[in-house]
C-alpha cells in the first residue's frame, strides 16, 4: 500500500514539474520576440549637438543594440536638436529619433512635413531646463537677462524652442529685448564671461557639456520661478507638456551648494515613423527598457526609463512594434 502510495505522489509530484515547465516556458515565449531570428537592415538615428545627452544616449544604445541585433547597422547622426530630430523622421531622413514632448506637439500644431506619420517607442526621462551663468554675474531672474548677450540655442533646437517661451513669459522679447545667438552646449559654455552673459540649455541631468565646469564652481544656475510656467501654460498648445519642478541639489554640487533650483522639466519621447518595420522596433522597445541600467550607468538621467511610464508617448499614438512589446509584458 505504502509502495503504491508513493508512486502515486511521485506521478504526481512530475506532472507538477512538467506544468510548471510548460507554464514558465510560455512564458518566456510571450515575453521573448527575439525566440525568433533577429531582424537584419539599416536604421539611421538622428540624436543631438556632440556634448548633448541625446548624442551620449544614442552612442550608447546603438553599442546595446549592436550585441542584441548584430546584423542590425544603426547610424547615427548628429542634430541640433528637436526640432531638427522631428523633421528628420517625419520626412524619412532618419528611422528613429529623441525629441521633447513639447517639440513634437509643437510641431503636429504647426502641420509639419509628415507630422501624421510620427509614432511614439517610449517615454525615456525629462530634460531641465538649466540657465547658465557665470558665478560673479549680476543676473539673478529671467527678467535681468533684458539687454544681455544671450544664447538662446540653436535654430531647430528644442532649446531654441524653450528658451523664446521662457523670455516671452518674463515680458522679453527674444529679438529685441536681449542680443540672441545661437550657441548650444557644445560651445556655449566656453563662451560665458567672454562674450555671452547667459545661455539655455535643456537636457538630463547632468549634461556632460557642464558637469566640469560645474565641478569647478565656474557656473551658476540662475532660476525659472513656478510663476513662468503657469504664465506658460495660460497660452496652452504645447506649453500643457512642461512642469515646474527643482534641479535636485545632487545634479550639480560644485555649483549648487546644496541648495535645489528651481527650473521646469519636459519629457523625451523616443520617436519613430508609421512605416518604419515593426519587428526591428519591437526589438528596439525591448533593448530600450532592458538596456536602462548599463545606459545609466554613463547617462544618469536614463535610470529613470521604465516600463510603466515608457507606454506614456504622449502627444503620439504607440508605433504597432512598440505596443507589441507593451503588450507582451503586460501584467
Amino acid at each position: 500500500m505504502l509502495h503504491a502510495l508513493s508512486r502515486i505522489g511521485r506521478r504526481r509530484a512530475l506532472r507538477g514539474a512538467v506544468a510548471a515547465l510548460l507554464v514558465l516556458g510560455l512564458l518566456l515565449w510571450w515575453q521573448k520576440p527575439w525566440a525568433e531570428e533577429p531582424p537584419g537592415g539599416t536604421v539611421t538615428m538622428s540624436t543631438g549637438t556632440r556634448a548633448g545627452v541625446y548624442q551620449k544616449y544614442g552612442e550608447l544604445l546603438r553599442a546595446s543594440l549592436g550585441r542584441n541585433l548584430p546584423d542590425l547597422d544603426i547610424r547615427l547622426r548628429t542634430s541640433d536638436g528637436s526640432q531638427e530630430n522631428l523633421r528628420r523622421v517625419a520626412t524619412g531622413q532618419a528611422d528613429y529619433a529623441i525629441a521633447a514632448a513639447d517639440a513634437v506637439e509643437t510641431y503636429r500644431l504647426r502641420g509639419g512635413p509628415g507630422a501624421d506619420r510620427l509614432r511614439g517607442v517610449a517615454r525615456l526621462y525629462d530634460d531641465y531646463v538649466q540657465l547658465v551663468v557665470s558665478p560673479d554675474s549680476d543676473i539673478r531672474t529671467v527678467s535681468d537677462l533684458r539687454g544681455k548677450r544671450v544664447a538662446i540655442g540653436p535654430p531647430k533646437s528644442g532649446v531654441r524652442l524653450i528658451a523664446n517661451r521662457v523670455l516671452e513669459a518674463a515680458g522679453i522679447d527674444p529679438e529685441s529685448d536681449i542680443r540672441p545667438s545661437s550657441e548650444g552646449i557644445d560651445i556655449g559654455p566656453e563662451r560665458l564671461g567672454h562674450g555671452l552673459d547667459a545661455f539655455f540649455w535643456s537636457g538630463g541631468l547632468p549634461t556632460d557639456g557642464l558637469k566640469d565646469l560645474a565641478e569647478d564652481s565656474a557656473l551658476r544656475f540662475v532660476p525659472i520661478e513656478a510663476s513662468l510656467v503657469t504664465e506658460l501654460h495660460r497660452k496652452g498648445g504645447a506649453t500643457r507638456h512642461y512642469r515646474a519642478t527643482n534641479m535636485p541639489e545632487s545634479a550639480y554640487p560644485g555649483s549648487q551648494y546644496g541648495a535645489p533650483v528651481p527650473t521646469m522639466a519636459v519629457s523625451n519621447l523616443l520617436i519613430t515613423r508609421t512605416d518604419v518595420d515593426p519587428r526591428i522596433t519591437e526589438w528596439l522597445t525591448r533593448i530600450v527598457l532592458k538596456s536602462r541600467d548599463s545606459i545609466g550607468a554613463d547617462v544618469h538621467s536614463a535610470q529613470l526609463v521604465d516600463v510603466r511610464t515608457a507606454i506614456y508617448t504622449d502627444p503620439l499614438r504607440l508605433h504597432e512594434g512598440a505596443r507589441r512589446y507593451y503588450r507582451s509584458v503586460k501584467p
